[in-house]
């Protein structure tokens, strides 16, 4: 199985994958930062067409890359578009839920869909569509934050601003609702919607969140000239 390292954490991590002579990990397009010279890399659509299409309305890319060691063993280095840490999920007979930007690369046995959250994922603020990573055999997947990463333990309730969410257990039950006693109340406080989660499993946070960080310094910047 590939070996994942995670270095330059936790602000501006970097990962090496190390792959055996015809290992392969498939990584998010764009993701790539380097790669030994005899690792090949095979770009497609997963899913096909219309796969591709469900994932691109979600907010991914199109395609995604398919790394392989041909002949001796071979390095790929892997990286986010933003700031933060990363970390490897050991995949369990469960799965996960992921946020669809937080996915950066898994190993070949795992599937990785987009599922609609309906307008319980829209409103959640990841779009109307997530990611379900499952897997019947042992695998791995490596999701990135803005951030930090932090894993928490849901022992019966736990809620989470939405922004904030990077992955977690899909034994977990959850909805979106209001952060407060109602609309008005939740717009004032300033922390707008939250994930209501409930049963036994864990949850990975970032803790930062990219819509507030983005008015933040969108505010400071000067207005554009016409």
């Amino acid at each position: 199985m590939p070996h994942f390292e995670i270095g330059y954490q936790p602000a501006h991590s970097l990962a090496k994958v190390t792959l055996q002579p015809n290992e392969s990990v498939m990584a998010e397009s764009g993701a790539m930062v380097g790669m030994s010279t005899n690792v090949q890399m095979q770009t497609q659509a997963q899913g096909g067409l219309m796969g591709g299409l469900k994932r691109m309305f979600g907010g991914e890319s199109f395609f995604r890359n398919t790394f392989t060691a041909q002949g001796a063993p071979g390095e790929v280095l892997l990286s986010q578009s933003l700031c933060g840490d990363m970390v490897v999920l050991q995949m369990t007979p469960q799965g996960y839920f992921i946020q669809n930007s937080a996915y950066v690369a898994s190993t070949l046995d795992v599937q990785v869909e987009t599922q609609s959250g309906g307008f319980k994922g829209f409103f959640s603020g990841a779009g109307v569509f997530m990611l379900k990573a499952t897997s019947q055999q042992p695998g791995q997947v490596l999701v990135g934050a803005f951030g930090g990463i932090q894993e928490l333990q849901c022992d019966g309730n736990m809620v989470i601003d939405t922004g904030h969410l990077v992955a977690w257990d899909a034994t977990l039950q959850y909805k979106v609702g209001k952060s407060g006693a109602g609309w008005i109340a939740s717009w004032l406080s300033g922390e707008g919607l939250v994930c209501h989660f409930e049963g036994q499993g864990r949850i990975w946070i970032q803790s930062r969140n990219t819509v507030e960080y983005g008015r933040t310094v969108g505010g400071m910047l000067p207005a554009r000239q016409a």
